[in-house]
């Protein structure tokens, strides 16, 4: 998977503002059922907002590492307790990144 480009993130983020959170992981953590949620809105959006419910900091990173490796998704964003992913679809990827 290649990297994102900082130019690309700025593009994701401006992108994914107005999103709202489509999947929330509660205080048990990825669940199977989470994760098979995931796993299906991955396939329907290409970009994705998360909110995660812990006030815990590790446990939160945990579950950030967690969702990206499980969802071979980019992290394009974090703030408080809202994350952004970003994977493009196999074929015809709805959102065009810039190139630099």
């Amino acid at each position: 998977m290649k990297k994102l480009t900082n130019n690309q993130k700025k593009f994701l983020r401006a992108r994914g503002h107005g999103l709202k959170p489509v999947v929330m992981v509660g205080q048990h953590g990825l669940s199977e059922s989470v994760v098979a949620e995931l796993a299906l809105t991955m396939t329907k959006h290409e970009l994705l907002k998360i909110k995660i419910r812990t006030d815990d900091k590790e446990s939160k990173q945990v579950m950030i590492d967690k969702i990206v490796d499980v969802t071979r998704a980019h992290l394009v964003q974090v703030i408080g307790n809202v994350m952004v992913i970003y994977r493009a679809f196999d074929e015809e990827p709805q959102i065009i990144l810039p190139r630099k």
